[in-house]
C-alpha cells in the first residue's frame, strides 16, 4: 500500500516536525518527541540555557497555547521589545556597506542531471545563433542573416556591395523595369525591407 506523500520528510519540515526517535520531554509521554519548544526555564527563545526541548504534536499545542513570549521579561523590556522598530536597530547584511556577500561558484553546485550545464550551453548556442561575427569582427543579428539571404550577399559583403546589389534587384524586380508587370512585386517589396534593415545594421555602418 502507497504511504501517504504529505507524510515524508520533505513536506513535514514546512510544518514543524523533525521526524526522530527521541523520546518527547513531556512527563510521562512515550511519543516521539517531533516538534522543538523552548526549554521549560526562562520564559522561552530569548532566554540563555538549553536551546530546545522536544515535545510530541499533542504536547506541542498544549505547549503553544499557553505560551507568553514577554513571560519573565521586565517592563522596560517589554516595552523595548513592542516598539514599533524593535529589532531594527542592528544593520543587516544585506543591507550592511561593509558586508559583500560573496557571488556562487560553480563548485558549490551538485548537477547531477546536466541540467545546469544543459541550460547554459543552450543558451550559449542560441546567442551565437542570434549573432554571427564577420571576418572584420562586426557582429550580424539573426535579421540581418536572414536580410543578406533575402540580398543573396555573403556575411562579409560591404556597404558597396549592398548598393550595387540593391540597385540590381530593384531594376530585376520593378514593374517599370518589367514593361509593367507587377508579379514581382513582393519579391520588390522583400528586397526593400531587406535593404533597410541591413543599411541600419552597425556591420554596414
Amino acid at each position: 500500500m502507497a504511504s501517504d506523500p504529505f507524510s515524508t520528510r520533505r513536506f513535514n519540515r514546512f510544518h514543524g516536525r523533525v521526524e526522530s526517535d527521541r523520546p518527547c520531554a513531556a512527563a510521562g509521554c512515550e511519543e516521539p518527541g517531533e516538534f522543538r519548544a523552548p526549554p521549560l526555564e526562562g520564559s522561552g527563545f530569548h532566554q540563555e540555557g538549553p536551546r530546545w526541548r522536544w515535545l510530541c504534536l499533542e504536547h506541542v499545542r498544549q505547549f503553544n497555547q499557553g505560551y507568553n513570549f514577554f513571560s519573565g521579561m521586565s517592563a522596560d523590556e517589554i516595552a523595548a521589545a513592542q516598539r514599533p522598530y524593535a529589532g531594527w536597530e542592528r544593520e543587516t547584511r544585506a543591507f550592511s556597506a561593509s558586508a559583500a556577500s560573496p557571488p556562487p561558484r560553480w563548485a558549490d553546485f551538485s548537477d547531477p542531471l546536466d541540467a545546469i550545464g544543459a541550460k547554459f550551453r543552450e543558451r550559449k548556442a542560441r546567442a551565437e545563433a542570434d549573432h554571427a561575427a564577420r571576418t572584420d569582427g562586426k557582429l550580424l543579428s539573426r535579421e540581418d542573416r536572414r536580410a543578406l539571404d533575402v540580398m543573396g550577399l555573403p556575411l562579409d559583403a560591404d556597404r558597396k556591395a549592398l548598393r550595387a546589389r540593391y540597385t540590381e534587384l530593384v531594376r530585376r524586380y520593378h514593374p517599370d523595369h518589367n514593361g509593367g508587370d507587377r508579379s514581382h512585386e513582393s519579391a520588390l517589396q522583400s528586397v526593400i525591407e531587406a535593404y533597410g534593415q541591413l543599411r541600419k545594421a552597425p556591420a554596414f555602418a
